[in-house]
């Protein structure tokens, strides 16, 4: 099936068939790309990254530069500069003597990511309430109405755009621009788990109430105190599932 899908204004024209069943297999056929806008290799990157988090290449899966040259019909030395880059993003871990695989998480590295992540939305949310101007403050009440549409009813790929917003708001009102890089590197390596979360109804409805009280505690009551724990806990709770979906879709890969 062939579709258009579009990164940060980038045309990609695709064909992708479902993921090979089992580890090893020949990867799905060639995704064919237009060429109108970002570098060749960061094409490469954005599409090789989605493919990982929509769980089309599995934690595990070897990343064999030939079949990834056929894949994105590009050359091997594009394949390694992209590689490289979603190793230091922690999405692609290289093996001695077997090359890229699709990283397999732990139980413990779950757990570690969401413990960090806790602590740094807890943070934005605390310094929001203490910084952010009136005009950031609405924005976000405004954007908790397209929330609720979006968010609560919406695909996946609309769940995760609004929540991404959300957290763009937030961390504009936080005002702190090395909370925000050192935020956004958590959100991308836990990109797959949050994708788990946008698939669930009950999980997202979950979320939904969550936020709603995040919102209320940053936006209108400017409790910094509340504002952090209200953070906290909700991530404190995505965590614990986590470790669940992740363990559910990736048993055979997922170690302790």
């Amino acid at each position: 099936m062939t579709a258009t899908r579009v990164y940060d204004g980038i045309l990609l024209m695709m064909s992708h068939p479902a993921p090979p069943a089992v580890p090893g297999a020949q990867m799905p056929q060639r995704t064919t790309m237009q060429h109108l806008a970002a570098p060749l290799r960061q094409q490469v990157v954005q599409l090789l990254r989605q493919d990982i988090l929509d769980a089309t290449l599995t934690p595990g899966e070897r990343l064999r530069e030939s079949d990834l040259c056929e894949r994105y019909g590009v050359s091997r030395t594009v394949v390694r500069e992209a590689l490289r880059q979603l190793e230091s993003e922690s999405l692609i871990t290289m093996l001695p003597n077997r090359g890229p695989i699709v990283t397999i998480l732990r139980v413990k590295d779950i757990e570690s990511l969401y413990e960090v992540r806790a602590r740094l939305e807890g943070l934005a949310g605390e310094m929001f309430a203490k910084r952010a101007s009136a005009a950031d403050a609405a924005a976000l009440l405004t954007h908790l109405h397209v929330m609720e549409i979006r968010y609560l009813h919406g695909s996946v790929d609309e769940r995760a755009a609004s929540k991404d917003e959300f957290y763009n708001l937030l961390l504009r009102g936080a005002d702190n621009e090395v909370l925000t890089s050192t935020l956004r590197g958590v959100h991308t390596r836990i990109g797959i788990l949050r994708h788990y979360a946008y698939v669930d109804q009950q999980r997202v409805n979950i979320s939904m109430e969550e936020v709603r009280r995040i919102v209320d505690a940053t936006a209108v009551r400017r409790d910094p105190e509340l504002a952090r724990t209200t953070c906290e806990d909700h991530i404190r709770r995505a965590g614990e599932l986590a470790v669940i979906e992740y363990q559910r879709h990736n048993r055979s890969a997922m170690v302790s």
